[in-house]
């Protein structure tokens, strides 16, 4: 079947068999929700899976969201009129003084094929930024990654700011990175996930 071999693609990191098998669906009659829903989140799902239990590592996986990614650009034009049900919305960013990418992009990319509508800030992200896309979006939950333990002090700061306001009293607060502790997520009143597969665990945990 086309659309479990678009998973399949994806699961391989193969970006121009990707594209190539969206295209062909499309052009068969599939609706681009379903190409989406049936072929691309299943391969993700299946990333974060092998993942999870080591089969796949983070240079694999990061290829299979770029895949992912590619499929997804070609169906987002096209759904205009077809909403996809979103679990809800989710901030992520590297906090203020990180410029690491990768694990925060992984996530966010997991997110999204897990049904999260997800608002990537990037990387150097300040407070002010956070809080302030926070009232923009009105999102459910702000996701922080550090990768350095000087910068782990701006996670403090923001879930700080996000616990002291009462317009924010539903907002939930994710925290991750190779510095970063479950220890660390409790004192600041935060919830911590070791790497991306965790991360879809843990917001579909809290958004339960």
């Amino acid at each position: 079947m086309l659309l479990e071999k678009i998973g399949n693609a994806v699961l391989e990191g193969d970006d121009d068999v990707v594209c190539e098998l969206v295209e062909k669906a499309l052009a068969e009659g599939t609706k681009p929700l379903d190409v989406l829903e049936q072929g691309l989140v299943p391969g993700m799902d299946e990333v974060g899976k092998l993942f999870k239990t080591g089969e796949m590592f983070v240079p694999e996986v990061l290829m299979a969201a770029n895949a992912m990614q590619a499929g997804n650009d070609i169906l987002k034009p096209l759904m205009v009129g077809e909403t996809r049900e979103m679990k809800g919305k989710i901030i992520i960013g590297t906090v203020k003084g990180d410029l690491h990418d990768i694990g925060k992009k992984i996530v966010g990319m997991m997110l999204e094929g897990a049904g999260y509508e997800v608002i990537d800030l990037g990387i150097d992200v300040t407070p002010e930024r956070f809080l302030g896309a926070l009232d923009e979006t009105q999102a459910d939950c702000v996701g922080m990654s550090a990768m350095l333990t000087t910068t782990m002090t701006v996670m403090d700061e923001v879930a700080a700011a996000i616990k002291a306001d009462p317009k924010y009293a539903d907002v939930k607060i994710m925290i991750g990175g190779a510095p970063v502790t479950a220890d660390f997520g409790e004192k600041i009143g935060a919830k911590f996930s070791y790497d991306a597969a965790s991360a879809v665990d843990l917001a579909n945990e809290l958004m339960a």
